[in-house]
């Protein structure tokens, strides 16, 4: 079964590549290498001991993405992660996130019209709820305006998906709303390893440890939350990898009962960001140099997940907890 990894060397897709292989998948990963790197996939064949197909390719190319699929019609599904991830940069930069999340999926979308087997799992994100008016968040929670234009682009790319359904029988589709992926393989041979300045609280925590930034910047610590400072849902980067091949199998397997599906990924416990800052100086022994900064703009106030559908129906559960990912993720600062 061949299978393409859309952004397959970025955080995420890198770990789903290496769970894909272990299944015995053949990947095929394309990658424009703007928020990663060719070491990688060095660290993708270490792990595995097999070398997936790569092609550097940028999906805002439609005519490249044409050319892509023709080369491969074998492909029995697509992971879709390429796009761009950050919340605060995309208040700042608004069209970057519109062009580069929506029209490659677009892109990718009609190519999968002219094929006649399209297994479609795409990377979709908790943000599509804004901020919810009940905790634990579940599938059902309404849809509410989107706090940035990264979480408008997850709304839009899911609408986008289902109205593609509706026309194209062949197109079979599950959207994972994940919450705040974090950690790196046991391995410590792929993490999460951000370009310049880090958008993510973890890499920024690891790196502030590290030496490599002075301060670490918490954003607010006035919101109606125990502690003051905004709660997220925070799961083991090889949690998530896990689902995507467990849902991409149900795909397969015909298992799914209607043409798009939805499932949030999450542990179900929300965590402060003082207590995630906390976890790490219990795990790494280090103290970390932080301050308290104003609020900063897109960001909802608290954010954890029902994950009892996905729990029920992919047969999926979370095995990490905060600690465990932040001692990986402290591991692999220090390899770096």
């Amino acid at each position: 079964m061949k299978i393409l990894v859309t952004g397959g060397l970025g955080f995420i897709g890198s770990h789903t590549v290496v769970e894909l292989q272990k299944e015995g998948y053949q990947v095929v990963i394309i990658d424009n290498l703007s928020n990663s790197s060719l070491d990688v996939l060095e660290g993708i064949v270490s792990i595995t001991g097999i070398k997936p197909i790569f092609e550097q390719l940028d999906l805002k190319d439609k005519t490249k993405v044409q050319t892509f699929f023709k080369k491969h019609q074998d492909l029995q599904g697509v992971i879709h992660f390429a796009a761009s991830k950050a919340v605060g940069e995309s208040v700042n930069k608004p069209l970057l996130y519109y062009e580069n999340n929506i029209n490659t999926l677009v892109y990718v979308l009609q190519e999968l019209e002219k094929l006649e087997i399209a297994n479609f799992i795409f990377s979709s994100s908790c943000t599509v709820y804004g901020q919810a008016d009940t905790m634990p968040i579940s599938e059902d929670a309404p849809i509410q305006k989107a706090q940035s234009p990264y979480g408008n682009t997850k709304q839009i790319g899911e609408e986008i998906i289902q109205d593609t359904c509706k026309i194209t029988p062949q197109l079979q589709a599950i959207a994972l709303r994940y919450f705040n992926p974090i950690g790196a393989h046991e391995s410590v041979k792929i993490g999460e390893l951000p370009i310049g300045v880090p958008q993510n609280l973890v890499p920024f925590i690891t790196q502030t440890a590290a030496g490599i930034r002075e301060q670490l910047s918490v954003f607010g610590n006035d919101y109606r939350t125990p502690d003051g400072t905004c709660i997220r849902d925070y799961i083991h980067v090889v949690d998530i990898a896990k689902a995507h091949v467990i849902a991409l199998q149900r795909l397969l397997d015909k298992k799914n009962e209607t043409d798009f599906e939805i499932f949030n990924l999450g542990t179900g416990t929300g965590s402060s960001v003082l207590e995630v800052i906390q976890a790490f100086e219990r795990v790494s022994g280090e103290k970390l140099n932080y301050k308290i900064v104003d609020r900063r703009a897109g960001d909802v106030v608290s954010a954890y997940a029902d994950t009892t559908k996905a729990n029920q129906i992919l047969g999926w559960k979370a095995k990490y907890n905060l600690e465990d990912a932040m001692l990986s993720a402290w591991k692999w600062q220090q390899q770096l």
